[in-house]
């Protein structure tokens, strides 16, 4: 069998985080949040923690979701990231630079997500 995907989502609105987490965990894969990503940040730095993707909100406070990618490309350069937008291109076109594998604009829906989850990391989609 193997290892459940490690999954860490993003986001300043406790909701989305509460229906990542809750959508995820019924799909089979191991998900830890944060409300920026700052915290983000320290989850990943913690060794007992190691993350296959990470979705992100771009707009939040603290560090942006731009900010986060640019750091975890540096650090972590086999973590896959999906960038996550409400505000149209200009935030989508900086998460483009960053290097995001992937930018989606809201309203999103959580299959097409775990679809490009599983794409990313080369697995069938669970949907």
């Amino acid at each position: 069998m193997t290892d459940p995907v490690r999954i860490l989502v993003v986001d300043d609105n406790e909701d989305i985080l509460s229906t990542f987490y809750e959508f995820f965990s019924s799909m089979g894969y191991t998900v830890k949040t944060a409300v920026d990503g700052f915290v983000a940040l320290k989850l990943l730095r913690d060794k007992a923690n190691s993350f296959d993707a990470l979705i992100t909100d771009l707009v939040m406070p603290n560090i942006s979701g731009v900010g986060l990618i640019s750091i975890v490309k540096k650090e972590y350069p086999d973590i896959k990231i999906i960038a996550i937008t409400g505000y149209g291109d200009k935030p989508g076109a900086l998460a483009s630079e960053a290097e995001a594998d992937m930018v989606l604009f809201k309203p999103i829906d959580l299959f097409k997500i775990e679809a490009k989850v599983a794409e990313l990391l080369n697995l069938e989609s669970r949907t």
